[in-house]
């Protein structure tokens, strides 16, 4: 309720400001009926004007960027307020992801999460800090009550930070529907962003199909463009026969300080007709590893370069797709000459545009030839057995029908409990991980439980001995085998020493590291107390901020660091406070 009247020339610039975000959000949303609230929520910064380093929906390692990434001077420290009013629905600390993050549930249904916190606030800081003591665990994820911490819009919940995995100070910004728990493209909700810069396309692809399932043996070809500020063009008509798909390479830009960043939708058109559509405007974060799909994975792991295919493969689970025509498949075979036009669209509306002629041949429609081998259907479980090797593909593994292929290499020389099990390759992307059981080879009885499965680089899959077998569940195909880990983490202290005296400092600080399966826990206790110790995994970097629990005088510290694989550091020392 407005309890206060309004002045009417301030009545007459709220009108004029809600007609203005009526029309953004109308050119935003040209493939959405979806209605959001467009003037509920506030800028998380009072940094102005708002830069992004990251766009929502933008292709990241294997997922989507699941908000905006607000650029923060390079710097640490800004106020991040609450968008709206509220309550503290998820507090969280981990090591890596988003390092300290808070999500705020308000009542118009949508969440909102802020993440790579330097601090919070000083209400929230305590509760954190006393749950994290309660539990004896650095790391949290605990789901207060509606009536803990209410919060008010443009009230100061946090500082912005570079926690977590963070690549520099930023503060990363999400909303979700509260019900679903999809994430949604903030520019919805009216977080401007000023942006008048069209999409920039660098590259356009053809892939002969012909039937065959998509994989890194499909012929491509990429099509010479040419052009600037949104108009674009190939240099000469393309000549096509067959089945074909197509793939472009697009980036983003807005005003001011922005990098590199993603678009918000891809349309394509066969003679005015639209066969193929995608628009990120909301998904689900257990589709987001599907991004793999959406691009052309082979030549995204050899050249990072991020091809997004106008085609999909039927195991894709995305709801970014609309439009579709033979799944963005386009046949070639009737002789004539056809005009396509991408259209290549940002969350402001402006837009980028390739029109490209093709000439199509006469032959008709190839039927693809069926490949020697193994084929597991997409949608179905698919089980493999050998000598010493069980594999298990659970349903959705695959995107597409795969001709699989394995081959059994000998043991390596060195720490290997078995021979090498090479199961497909690397360039088929998986959604969800696989299971597979490899026989140990005379593993002794007092090493089995070291035991876990690595890959190729030596990197650990994790994993477990049981009934003569050890088992893990890796997240993409390769070359496994089976080793052991004896070796306890390594500690270091910094700025630490028997005797010393700590009276100036306000943190001890370690450096931790773990040579193969990796750190499970850290427990720190001073005087035999149980002593909060925090951990930055993209430093390995561990510390103990000193509060009223540690009184001056004489102290002994223990740290007590554990890996994957129970062996375990101890490291004591005696300081002055």
């Amino acid at each position: 309720m407005i309890k206060n009247p309004i002045h009417s020339k301030l009545k007459f610039s709220i009108s004029i400001y809600l007609l203005f975000a009526s029309t953004f959000v109308q050119a935003q949303q040209i493939f959405s009926t979806n209605k959001y609230p467009i003037t509920d929520f506030r800028q998380p910064l009072d940094i102005s004007p708002p830069a992004l380093a990251g766009s929502f929906g933008e292709i990241r390692g294997n997922h989507f960027h699941s908000g905006i990434d607000f650029r923060t001077n390079q710097r640490e420290g800004y106020p991040v307020y609450a968008v709206a009013d509220g309550y503290i629905s998820r507090l969280r600390v981990q090591n890596s992801g988003f390092g300290q993050a808070l999500y705020i549930n308000h009542p118009n249904g949508f969440t909102t999460v802020y993440g790579h916190l330097q601090r919070f606030a000083p209400k929230i800081a305590t509760i954190v800090k006393n749950l994290e003591y309660e539990k004896k665990s650095f790391e949290i994820d605990e789901f207060p009550d509606a009536t803990l911490i209410p919060v008010h819009k443009g009230e100061i919940i946090a500082w912005s930070g570079n926690r977590g995995s963070s690549g520099g100070p930023h503060l990363h910004f999400e909303i979700r529907d509260t019900k679903t728990e999809e994430t949604i493209n903030p520019q919805f909700f009216g977080i401007i962003i000023p942006d008048n810069i069209p999409p920039v396309i660098h590259g356009l692809y053809v892939y002969r199909l012909n039937g065959k399932t998509f994989n890194e043996n499909i012929p491509k070809q990429a099509i010479s463009i040419s052009g600037t500020n949104g108009s674009y063009k190939t240099t000469a008509p393309i000549s096509l026969t067959g089945e074909v798909g197509f793939g472009i390479v697009v980036t983003d830009r807005h005003n001011g300080l922005s990098g590199t960043n993603g678009v918000y939708s891809i349309q394509l058109e066969v003679d005015g007709k639209k066969v193929y559509t995608s628009a990120l405007e909301r998904f689900a974060f257990e589709d987001s590893k599907a991004i793999n799909s959406h691009i052309d994975y082979p030549v995204y792991l050899n050249t990072k370069r991020s091809i997004q295919k106008s085609f999909i493969e039927p195991g894709n689970p995305l709801k970014i797709y609309s439009g579709l025509v033979n799944s963005g498949r386009i046949n070639f075979n009737d002789g004539a000459t056809h005009q396509l036009r991408y259209i290549v669209t940002d969350s402001k509306g402006n837009s980028a545009v390739l029109p490209f002629t093709v000439n199509a041949g006469l032959e008709p429609i190839a039927k693809a030839s069926v490949p020697a081998g193994i084929i597991y259907p997409y949608n179905k479980v698919n089980e493999f057995n050998a000598d010493d090797i069980k594999v298990v593909f659970p349903l959705g593994t695959l995107y597409s029908d795969l001709n699989f292929t394995y081959k059994k290499l000998p043991k390596p020389v060195g720490n290997a409990w078995s021979a090498v099990h090479q199961i497909h390759n690397k360039y088929t992307p998986l959604h969800v991980g696989f299971d597979i059981s490899i026989k140990a080879d005379n593993l002794p009885e007092n090493l089995r439980s070291k035991a876990l499965i690595v890959n190729s680089n030596g990197s650990s899959q994790g994993g477990f001995f049981e009934n003569g077998y050890v088992k893990a569940t890796p997240k993409n195909f390769g070359s496994f085998y089976i080793a052991i880990d004896t070796i306890a983490p390594r500690i270091v202290p910094v700025n630490i020493s028997e005797g010393k005296n700590m009276a100036g400092l306000s943190k001890i600080f370690f450096k931790i590291s773990d040579n193969l399966s990796g750190i499970k826990s850290f427990n720190g206790y001073i005087d035999g107390k149980w002593a909060l110790m925090e951990f930055d995994a993209k430093t390995a970097t561990l510390w103990h901020s000193f509060d009223e629990r540690t009184a001056s005088g004489k102290h002994t510290l223990e740290l007590v660091v554990a890996d994957m694989k129970e062996n375990t550091r101890k490291y004591t020392v005696t300081f002055f406070k």
